[in-house]
């Protein structure tokens, strides 16, 4: 066995395996978007509960919002999954999810935490883990299994 690899595993992971954890979580948050945006569009009364969510918040345009909010986890979702634009399209979904814990589901936190447990359950929260997976995706990029990849070799030759 060697020892020093299995510690430089431990302590610094591997660049061997990094290419695939890429293609794993971003063909993952990719297809898990592009469902939901799915459902929102093209399932009836899918816009129904963003539409709902955009009035108590009093955004403005609710209905177009809504349309606007599931087309965008839609496409975007999409082009995460094929790893196309992928930079652009994380942009526009960490967006969507920030806004998304502002509007929403900070509000779900209960009254009165200190302020660790309300850390604690802010970090809980899927969406805060979403918007953490794609600042990851942003500094990280696409990976080498994507049109993106590909496209810039063709590009920058």
């Amino acid at each position: 066995m060697d020892w020093k690899r299995l510690v430089q595993f431990a302590l610094l992971g591997s660049g061997d395996v990094e290419q695939y954890a890429i293609l794993l979580v971003r063909v993952s948050i990719g297809v898990f978007f592009a469902i939901s945006g799915a459902n929102k569009l093209f399932v009836a009364g899918g816009t129904k509960p963003v539409y709902e969510t955009l009035v108590k918040a009093n955004i403005p345009f609710p209905r177009q919002t809504a349309y606007f909010v599931a087309g965008v986890e839609f496409v975007c979702g999409s082009l995460v999954t094929v790893g196309f634009l992928s930079s652009p399209a994380s942009v526009a979904l960490l967006i969507d999810m920030i806004v998304a814990t502002l509007t929403e589901a900070i509000s779900t936190l209960p009254k009165g935490l200190s302020p660790l447990s309300w850390l604690d359950d802010l970090l809980y929260l899927p969406e805060v883990l979403y918007v953490l997976f794609f600042i990851w995706l942003l500094c990280s990029g696409p990976g080498r299994f994507s049109v993106d990849y590909w496209l810039a070799g063709k590009l920058l030759e």
